[in-house]
C-alpha cells in the first residue's frame, strides 16, 4: 500500500505542475469559461503549486501529506463544482474526479499511517 502511496502521490504531484506551467493556456480558458478573475485564478495557481511541491516534498516528510492533499482535494472538489455548474460534458469533468479521488486516497493512508 505505500508504493501505491507514493505512486498516487507521484501523480498528483507532477500532473499539477505539468498542467499549471506547460498548459496554462488551457488553465485560462477554463477559468475565463468559469467567469474567475485573474486574482483568483493566480492565487489557485500558486496554491495548487506549492501543495504540489509539498506532495513531492512528503515523500521524505511525510508529516506534509495529509493537509497537502486535503487541500488539493479541495481545488479538485471546486474544479467539479464549477464544471457541473457550467454543464460542461463527462470528458472535461474526468481529470479533476480522478485527482480528488487519488487525493482522497492519498489523505487517508497518510492519515492512518
Amino acid at each position: 500500500m505505500k508504493d501505491l502511496l507514493i505512486i498516487s502521490q507521484l501523480i498528483v504531484a507532477i500532473s499539477v505542475l505539468f498542467v499549471w506551467v506547460f498548459r496554462f493556456h488551457n488553465v485560462e480558458k477554463e477559468f475565463k469559461q468559469f467567469g474567475l478573475s485573474v486574482t483568483i485564478r493566480s492565487a489557485v495557481g500558486a496554491s495548487k503549486i506549492a501543495l504540489a511541491t509539498l506532495l513531492l516534498v512528503g515523500l521524505c516528510q511525510p508529516c506534509y501529506v495529509f493537509y497537502s492533499a486535503i487541500l488539493m482535494g479541495f481545488f479538485m472538489l471546486s474544479a467539479q463544482y464549477f464544471h457541473f455548474k457550467l454543464k460542461n460534458p463527462l470528458q472535461q469533468r474526468i481529470p479533476s474526479f480522478i485527482f480528488l479521488s487519488l487525493c482522497v486516497f492519498i489523505a487517508l493512508q497518510s492519515y492512518c499511517s
